[in-house]
């Protein structure tokens, strides 16, 4: 009894020279590739094994009895962490992180999921890269098993869980490509095993994550995806979700083409449901994505114009004030880049109808100005003063834009 209890005081005593050696060698990295060797593939005895797994593998008690003991030092390091020793918090850490191993590779991988997030807000450069390290080793070890028994058995699948966790972990420590390759392989055993609710699971999370990088070619190719899985379920309320997130995706990712034909879907389905609330705003935003695709285009000019008085008429059937106005603004816009001058003074006169119903102010003193201004490229001065008067009183009313309406009014009196 007293051999054995001090072999443990003395590996006690060699684990705690050993943590604080290689404390001292991974202070101040300068480049990863320079590190100090990880202190998570450190071989020293613990105290808390009872011999040597890799000779002898843990009983089911003493694995329990090891998690215990492994969620205290957890607990331990936090606790050292709060107090402001973060130094000690990570030594302790990347104890128990060596010892994890011992309770199979989805528990290694979900503590080091889990430290790999605190030392990304911590901004701890070794330690993440520590994690990683070990991550792809995990990954590499799992690659291995699996064509090893693919060999004898050709149906076997992947571990899900296990690849679940390295995508959750890589995400944790903002590593987009090795988590999305992580996600491929629990996408290709789900859908294998032909479970749907877990494949639409996977791609959510995936598009989620795609979104997070503002990879938009990755993350409409994982909704469009979704999409077919709604349409196919008949499942209305995410298809509904689904088309309004790749509505998004296609334009912030400037492709005016597939945001129309999206948009267009949208459209069809608020009608279907008799829910016009939104399709205003829809046909807005197709005229605009018709306006872009006109640069290179003119034949789809006549495109955007219908879609803006659309967007205006809808708007203005339901009461939708501002948002007639900002289709007005954009046929006024159109028609001048034209040369349409007539047409753009019908759209003014009715724009400052629009503003007075929205009570905006401001907006029909800007429609006073734009009416002035095309008067102006008429050469109809007499007019355009005109215009300028009623925009100098709305703007003596706001007190904004006093000075400019004086000066345009002062040259045309000149």
């Amino acid at each position: 009894m007293l051999r054995r209890l001090s072999v443990t005081i003395t590996a006690a005593i060699i684990w705690q020279f050993c943590s604080s050696l290689t404390l001292a060698e991974t202070k101040n990295p300068t480049q990863a590739d320079k590190f100090p060797p990880s202190p998570l593939e450190l071989t020293i005895p613990d105290p808390l094994l009872p011999r040597k797994p890799d000779k002898q593998p843990l009983t089911v008690t003493e694995q329990q009895d090891l998690a215990v003991a492994l969620d205290n030092l957890n607990q331990e390091a936090a606790a050292k962490q709060q107090a402001g020793d973060k130094v000690g918090a990570f030594d302790i850490w990347n104890r128990e992180l060596r010892l994890r191993r011992y309770l199979g590779s989805v528990a290694e991988v979900q503590a080091l999921s889990r430290v790999g997030a605190i030392a990304w807000n911590e901004n701890n450069r070794p330690e993440i890269f520590y994690i990683m390290q070990r991550l792809q080793k995990i990954q590499t070890s799992s690659f291995q098993k699996q064509k090893k028994l693919a060999k004898t058995i050709p149906s076997t699948t992947v571990d899900v869980e296990l690849w679940r966790s390295l995508a959750i972990a890589y995400t944790n420590l903002r590593s987009p490509k090795e988590a999305v390759a992580a996600y491929d392989q629990v996408l290709a055993a789900v859908r294998q095993n032909n479970d749907v609710a877990a494949v639409v699971e996977t791609l959510k999370t995936m598009g989620e994550l795609h979104m997070s990088w503002f990879d938009y070619t990755k993350a409409a190719d994982t909704y469009e995806q979704l999409l077919n899985f709604a349409a196919k379920n008949g499942d209305r309320i995410n298809q509904l979700a689904y088309l309004q997130q790749l509505a998004y995706i296609y334009e912030q990712g400037r492709q005016p083409q597939q945001s129309i034909k999206i948009r267009n879907q949208l459209i069809e389905s608020y009608q279907s449901e008799n829910n016009l609330i939104q399709i205003p705003e829809l046909k807005l935003a197709i005229g605009s994505d018709y306006q872009a695709l006109a640069k290179e285009n003119p034949t789809l000019l006549p495109e955007a114009f219908k879609n803006y008085q659309e967007a205006y008429t809808t708007a203005w059937q339901q009461e939708q004030y501002v948002t007639a106005g900002e289709a007005l603004q954009k046929l006024i816009a159109l028609y001048r880049s034209q040369g349409q001058t007539e047409e753009a003074l019908q759209t003014g006169q009715i724009l400052v109808q629009t503003q007075e119903k929205a009570v905006n102010f401001y907006g029909m003193m800007k429609a006073y100005d734009q009416i002035g201004q095309i008067y102006l490229e008429r050469k109809e001065p007499t007019l355009a003063l005109a215009a300028f008067q009623k925009g100098l009183e709305l703007a003596q009313q706001l007190k904004h834009d006093e000075a400019y309406f004086t000066e345009q009014i002062q040259k045309l009196s000149k």
